[in-house]
């Protein structure tokens, strides 16, 4: 009876609003999630953030290509993987000179026509979106497969949205400030990385590796590591650093390898 009592006179946790979710991130992950974990999953947990990180990605897009210098860098950029790409075409065979020159003409054609104005405003803004959500489902659903079968955790597929949901509240830190940094330097930098402040060529070996060494996204990792391990219940948080840091190095070595091949997949890296 006594014991009843007691328990009973224990104050019950109050679940955190979103914004202190938000604030926890950076303070204090661990607590946060362990919290969050008690609760049942919402939707505003991973769709709003995630929301939030491609609006301002798409916002600052349009901000640093307002800037000609980095307009022209990247539109040269685009055209000489396209012709990179012909031109293997013609040498296989398979195009003709000529063809591959008309087409390299109609292609800066529809760039001028359509990378200016609301047009493409609109256009690269429904990119981003769309690509956006697409691969943060699909890296989210490889963490789950991981979590679930390999480390034999307790949790679901929404509950990891969560997780790197929450996470994403630090890219939008990566986002604003490589956005700085473009307009500064007058050229595009996509992150913070040790890579794209020095302007290395991130296709090559050295490249790869310093494109890893970026404070940001490795504080990122480690935090949606935390939220995996809290959302599924993990005594040990040591083995999800582990995979999600694996998952994260190997995953981009292994696109990084095919890309050599398959120039397309570079802007995944």
């Amino acid at each position: 009876m006594d014991n009843d009592t007691n328990q009973s006179s224990l104050p019950e946790e109050n679940e955190m609003n979103h914004s202190d979710k938000m604030i926890g991130i950076f303070t204090e992950p661990s607590k946060t999630f362990d919290s969050v974990s008690k609760f049942p999953t919402r939707t505003k947990d991973w769709l709003l953030p995630i929301f939030l990180l491609l609006l301002i990605v798409a916002v600052s897009r349009i901000i640093v290509m307002n800037n000609d210098e980095i307009k022209f860098e990247m539109k040269q950029k685009q055209l000489t993987k396209i012709e990179e790409g012909f031109n293997k075409a013609v040498k296989d065979g398979t195009m003709t000179q000529q063809q591959a020159d008309e087409k390299m003409d109609n292609i800066q054609e529809q760039m001028d026509k359509f990378g200016r104005g609301p047009i493409g405003i609109v256009i690269q803004t429904v990119s981003i979106f769309i690509v956006g959500f697409i691969m943060f489902f699909i890296m989210t659903g490889i963490y789950f497969l991981f979590a679930k079968f390999l480390l034999k955790g307790d949790g679901t597929y929404v509950g990891a949205l969560v997780a790197n949901g929450l996470s994403a509240y630090i890219g939008i830190i990566t986002i604003i400030l490589a956005a700085i940094l473009s307009l500064i330097f007058s050229r595009m930098l996509n992150d913070v990385s040790v890579a794209s402040l020095m302007n290395s060529d991130k296709s090559t070996i050295i490249g790869f590796i310093l494109s890893k060494l970026d404070i940001l996204t490795i504080w990122a990792y480690i935090v949606f590591s935390i939220g995996l391990s809290k959302m599924f219940k993990s005594v040990s948080t040591g083995k999800y650093y582990a995979m999600v840091f694996g998952v994260w190095i190997i995953g981009t070595f292994i696109l990084f390898i095919l890309s050599k091949s398959i120039p397309f997949l570079q802007n995944f890296q």
